[in-house]
């Protein structure tokens, strides 16, 4: 017994519509530097509280993947005078988005915080922090 398949039949104008509405996801990410300037060996971690936010529009991206960092509660050790490299993925800013800061938001001091970053085509970038 052979089946027999039939092709749906779904109308122009939903097609249209469904094709209106899909908003392609692009994913920015972060390499970030972070330099120990404490004597001691320094420790550092990030918060899921940590979000680029669109300069010219209420839009704030979250965080969705890290690397090579601890995510609060634990922490990542710097040694004294060494560069250390992690990267951040958020969700993906708006297209017309063309400056924003990085942000992260924490209930104490030392929270990382980058403004006025100028948005590339690639939405990949390299920044250095301070705390």
């Amino acid at each position: 017994m052979s089946e027999t398949k039939v092709k749906p039949n779904i109308s122009e104008d939903l097609l249209l519509k469904l094709k209106t509405e899909i908003v392609e996801e692009r994913q920015v990410i972060l390499h970030c530097c972070y330099k120990s300037d404490v004597f001691l060996e320094e420790k550092i971690r990030i918060w899921s509280s940590t979000y680029l936010v669109d300069r010219h529009s209420e839009h704030i991206s979250k965080l969705v993947h890290f690397e090579n960092i601890s995510l609060f509660p634990d922490w990542t050790d710097v040694p004294y005078g060494k560069e250390y490299w992690f990267t951040l993925i958020f969700s993906g800013l708006p297209k017309d988005c063309v400056v924003f800061d990085f942000i992260e938001l924490i209930p104490q001091n030392g929270g990382f915080f980058q403004e006025g970053i100028v948005r590339n085509s690639s939405d990949v970038y390299k920044i250095k922090l301070d705390i």
